[in-house]
């Protein structure tokens, strides 16, 4: 599910639309040059499917070892690929706000939780697309995200339709809200709203040189910003613990 969704998470994340000073035409150039290995990775159908398939991807040499795969999603654990005890979300630029990061994080988790009370109705796997083309699907989710991020258009893995990123966002954390209002995630995920008003990163430095700055001069801001709200959560910080 996850995997199936990844591109909405970099949408929210997005913030690498600079390379060498320059714009590159994508919200996330990261994304738009991430190494993934090995090139196919399919829809695991259970743990069985996934020791089975790193170990033939060992045997074949399209991964060095058992940290080679570097894909959207990655199961992790003590002891990859038998002891799995979380997944890590890898598409997801680099989010300098801790705020933002939690608020990210609690929508993942209510759709999680969605997930644990509807197994069946939220496996991908079950939807209306075989395994081959969820792989597709996805791929061609991530780029678009990666390019337009908030204002792309992608496929519903659900249903087929094309919708825009945003939207789709929307409509998971207004069932995100019902969900994990019980959970103690609401709090969390309040900064959300702002996010799509307002733009992500990206956009928000884009619409700057759109106004006539200079990438450089946007970063410049950009870590101005950046230290005052830091100094500003250690003040902060420092009031509740004094």
């Amino acid at each position: 599910l996850l995997r199936a969704e990844a591109p909405l998470y970099l949408a929210l994340s997005a913030s690498s639309p600079f390379l060498d000073g320059q714009v590159t035409g994508y919200h996330s150039s990261r994304w738009q040059v991430f190494p993934k290995t090995p090139a196919q990775v399919p829809f695991f159908r259970d743990h069985a499917h996934y020791i089975a398939w790193m170990q033939e991807q060992l045997a074949l040499g399209t991964m060095q070892n058992v940290r080679h795969l570097w894909t959207s999603v990655r199961p992790n654990g003590p002891e990859r690929p038998y002891h799995l005890n979380r997944v890590e979300l890898r598409i997801c630029d680099l989010v300098a706000d801790p705020v933002m990061i939690l608020a990210i994080t609690a929508l993942v988790e209510a759709r999680l939780w969605q997930l644990l009370s509807q197994p069946e109705a939220l496996d991908p796997l079950g939807g209306p697309f075989t395994p081959a083309e969820l792989e597709s699907l996805c791929e061609a989710n991530e780029h678009a995200a990666a390019r337009e991020s908030l204002q792309a258009r992608l496929i519903d893995w659900r249903t087929g339709r094309e919708c825009l990123a945003q939207e789709w966002i929307e409509e998971l954390l207004t069932e995100a809200w019902r969900l994990g209002q019980p959970q103690g995630l609401g709090c969390f995920l309040a900064p959300l709203q702002t996010l799509l008003q307002e733009g992500n990163e990206a956009q928000r430095w884009l619409k700057q040189v759109n106004q006539g700055s200079t990438p450089a001069q946007v970063y410049q801001r950009a870590i101005q910003e950046l230290a005052e709200q830091d100094r500003e959560r250690q003040e902060t910080l420092c009031q509740l613990v004094g």
